[in-house]
């Protein structure tokens, strides 16, 4: 095994890292992760890191899981890899099953595809063609939520613009439709919960109505807005935008990347509010945490659109070289089997429940915290100046990086979104380990904002 030392000069002088300022990080001594056990990461000199972000918000079970670890070895000794293009394989055909029996029950089609950010390309594409082949050629255009992150490839920026991480290619992106969620009233206007979602449902009902001949699908993360500031909608908005979307003849897709596989209390966030899209998306939770693996589910309705002859044109000419790869769904598989044979809805409740207790007693009276914004396992810390008016802290002083900084000092990575801190851990976590996590954010939220 290389020195730390070699192995930082590697990386500053030839990795290149997302979503890092390069300039700073190559001033940096990077943390330099060599295994993972349960839910922790140990570093070069076997120091241990509580995961308090899942690995970017995508294990599920803890790490070096032996169930997960031999599904892989078992499916390696048989094929590593098989195109999907002209031939099958019983991994992807298995998990394809497994899905639809665990999605809402109108979701029958399983397309995989590498990535969250590709399984919205498909959920796009196909809703796009969809229209096409039905004979409405004019509904072209997409709506979304502002606010809202889809991935990164075009087609996902287009539904999912910021600001920060986009602004470079404003010029090559199709216009869409943005609707206002619930959040934005709310604190623009500073109005009660209910008020904001009454004002957020009337909006969608205009502009619903007024596109509905030319608007093709609405992408959405249902229940929780995840990577642009942990924000919750109100119960009741996602069952608003289903109902009108099916008004006015409007695909609704659901974007449950991060939402996905227990996240939010639900297996999918879209169950907890009885709902039922025409199109799913799936990644990160889907393999455990493991391996790149995406998968896009649609209805009947919409699949029997693209059947026909040949020659008729009507094919999806889309996929991805790893599309279904044999290893992810061997170990997507296994993922499954866990969430049975560990009980993990089971037990979520009350991780949820006292998740939820601690942040209140703790974490929401800190002078300096604004808001604590939580969905199952899903909270987002918003820090600020004066919380009573909401006055962010000057951008150059980046508090919530420092605070996630100063945590890992405490031995619990989080990740930061601007000045909101992200805690998202995994599902296996144990109840003494989220009062570790939270005892953790909270000395550097008080370390930060008050020294």
């Amino acid at each position: 095994m290389p020195s730390p030392e070699v192995v930082r000069q590697w990386d500053h002088q030839h990795l290149w890292h997302p979503f890092t300022p390069m300039q700073q990080w190559t001033n940096e001594d990077p943390l330099i992760i060599v295994r993972g056990e349960g839910n922790e990461l140990i570093d070069l000199s076997g120091r241990r890191y509580l995961d308090g972000v899942s690995s970017l918000w995508c294990n599920v079970h803890g790490h070096n899981r032996p169930e997960l670890n031999e599904a892989i070895e078992s499916q390696l000794h048989e094929v590593a890899h098989s195109t999907l293009l002209g031939l099958t394989h019983i991994p992807a055909a298995e998990l394809a099953k497994r899905l639809t029996d665990l999605t809402p029950a109108s979701l029958t089609r399983v397309f995989y595809s590498d990535n969250g950010a590709t399984s919205v390309e498909v959920a796009i594409r196909m809703a796009l063609q969809f229209w096409q082949l039905t004979g409405r050629p004019k509904k072209t255009k997409l709506a979304s939520l502002k606010d809202d992150y889809h991935g990164d490839t075009l087609g996902a920026v287009s539904v999912g613009y910021t600001e920060t991480f986009h602004r470079f290619y404003r010029s090559i992106l199709p216009e869409t439709l943005q609707l206002t969620p619930p959040h934005v009233w709310r604190w623009r206007e500073w109005l009660s919960e209910s008020e904001a979602l009454d004002r957020a449902v009337d909006e969608a009902q205009r502009v619903l109505s007024k596109h509905r001949d030319d608007l093709a699908a609405v992408v959405i993360e249902p229940v929780m807005q995840g990577a642009v500031g942990m924000w919750p909608q109100p119960r009741g908005y996602v069952r608003a935008l289903r109902e009108l979307t099916a008004e006015y003849d409007i695909l609704l897709v659901c974007d449950e990347v991060a939402t996905g596989f227990g996240r939010t209390g639900t297996m999918f966030a879209c169950q907890g509010e009885e709902v039922s899209p025409d199109l799913i998306c799936l990644a990160k939770g889907l393999t455990g945490g493991y391996l790149p693996l995406a998968a896009t589910l649609t209805t009947e309705h919409v699949y029997s659109a693209f059947l026909g002859p040949p020659a008729e044109g009507r094919t999806f000419y889309y996929g991805h070289t790893y599309t279904g790869n044999p290893l992810g769904c061997a170990v997507a598989l296994a993922s499954l089997d866990l969430f049975d044979t560990d009980r993990v809805m089971a037990h979520l409740t009350g991780k949820v429940d006292r998740l939820t207790r601690v942040l209140a007693d703790t974490i929401s009276p800190l002078r300096h915290v604004a808001d604590v914004r939580q969905r199952g396992l899903m909270v987002g810390i918003e820090l600020a100046a004066d919380p009573v008016t909401r006055t962010a802290y000057p951008a150059a002083d980046r508090m919530g990086a420092r605070v996630t900084d100063t945590a890992r000092g405490h031995d619990v990575l989080v990740r930061p979104l601007g000045d909101v801190v992200v805690l998202m851990p995994p599902l296996s976590i144990r109840l003494d380990e989220l009062d570790r996590l939270v005892a953790a954010v909270h000395d550097a939220i008080v370390t930060v904002t008050e020294s």
